[in-house]
């Protein structure tokens, strides 16, 4: 069954299965695959499944639709092509696909669906990524807002944190620990008082991060 893995900035934030014979792509939270971006249109693109070919449509998105790298207004996907709306990267799965070390690593990632639910009054998410665990245990622990005092463990390879359109940020596993970087949104995220950019920060034990008004600990265990 085809599927569309959705990443930013090489993290991969879901995995979406094409069920259905037509599939919305789109800022509005009513479209089958949302994308919560200005740069994104409310109503973007259209994927209409016939049998084992899938088209991908652009409908009259501010921002246009690309697939590999070219503007397109209505194509046949190929499997492993990548669409970019905004700066999202969508990569149409209809089989083997030969893909390089760091690509694979990224799909090893492979998102059933990112588990979001609300961390506080700002609507800061959680969205964590399946992946392979680590003998090393952590955990962000909320320190305010309405879920002060909740904890989420990190078990997976990514977790994202905030709040699409917003701030983002990402929590990612490597072999010797965790890591921390911005991944889109105006408000910056700051780790001990200092901004965090788009370079991967280590995280210590301790580490306070704050995010879209909100205090955060990474704990280790």
């Amino acid at each position: 069954m085809p599927k569309m893995i959705v990443s930013i900035d090489g993290v991969v934030i879901r995995e979406v299965q094409l069920t259905k014979d037509r599939t919305t792509l789109g800022r509005r939270p009513y479209n089958d695959i949302v994308i919560d971006n200005l740069a994104v249109s409310g109503e973007h693109a259209l994927l209409q499944m016939s049998g084992n070919q899938v088209h991908l449509e652009d409908l009259n998105s501010t921002n246009g639709t690309y697939v590999n790298g070219k503007v397109i207004k209505k194509q046949l996907l190929q499997n492993g092509d990548t669409i970019e709306v905004g700066k999202y990267q969508i990569k149409f799965i209809d089989g083997p696909v030969s893909t390089s070390p760091e690509q694979k690593e990224a799909v090893k990632a492979d998102s059933n669906a990112a588990a979001e639910s609300a961390a506080s009054d700002m609507q800061t998410n959680f969205a964590t990524i399946p992946g392979e665990p680590d003998a090393l245990q952590a955990s962000i622990r909320v320190l305010s807002g309405v879920a002060a005092g909740r904890e989420v463990a990190l078990t997976k390879v990514v977790t994202t944190i905030g709040k699409p359109g917003i701030a983002i940020a990402a929590i990612t596993r490597r072999d010797n620990g965790f890591v921390i970087h911005h991944v889109e949104g105006a408000d910056i995220p700051v780790l001990n008082g200092n901004l965090i950019g788009a370079e991967p920060v280590i995280l210590r034990n301790g580490d306070l991060i704050g995010l879209a008004g909100i205090q955060m600990q990474f704990v280790t265990a």
